[in-house]
């Protein structure tokens, strides 16, 4: 299930934080609850994409996206992730969560996001993401320009665009 109470709490929480620049890290503190493990007794690697989301909010609201979105009737859709999953984490242990945008191509923003225990990384995630609008996906320059940083990316780094372009041979649909 959806963890709706996190959502609310977290939505409520960041609005009431100082802004973030758009390429600045977003952070957040969480705890393992007893509903995201699973039969190991270590989060669920679906569950850790689940509270990606949280952290692509928490980002949203933080960078000024969200009010922008929702100004421009426009949504957000994940068209691509990678996930490494290093260190388990277990029920009740406290981690932080890190999000930040790093940059975007024609049609897609990418982020990177990562849990962390301590000075160890338990999981990073490379998540490509879009904006909607009429259920297609908006240009990226328009969404830059509307929160009002032109509509030039930075250079993305070479590990993203490696991704991208090896991504870009999978065949589609896929034969299974």
């Amino acid at each position: 299930m959806y963890p709706y109470l996190r959502f609310a709490a977290l939505m409520l929480k960041e609005r009431r934080k100082a802004p973030l620049e758009l390429f600045d890290t977003h952070t957040v503190s969480m705890t393992c609850l007893p509903v995201d493990i699973d039969v190991f007794l270590e989060m669920n690697n679906g569950r850790i994409l689940t509270l990606f989301d949280l952290g692509r909010f928490g980002l949203a609201i933080r960078v000024g996206l969200w009010d922008t979105l929702k100004r421009e009737r426009w949504g957000l859709v994940v068209a691509g992730s990678t996930v490494r999953y290093r260190s388990r984490i277990t029920t009740f242990q406290r981690f932080e969560m890190r999000t930040r945008f790093l940059g975007w191509d024609d049609r897609f923003l990418y982020l990177e996001q990562a849990m962390w225990r301590g000075d160890t990384c338990c999981n990073h995630a490379l998540m490509r993401t879009g904006v909607t609008k009429n259920g297609r996906l908006a240009p990226t320059a328009d969404v830059a320009r509307a929160l009002g940083v032109g509509g030039e990316s930075p250079p993305l780094p070479d590990w993203v665009n490696g991704w991208a372009a090896a991504d870009r041979t999978r065949p589609w649909p896929p034969e299974v």
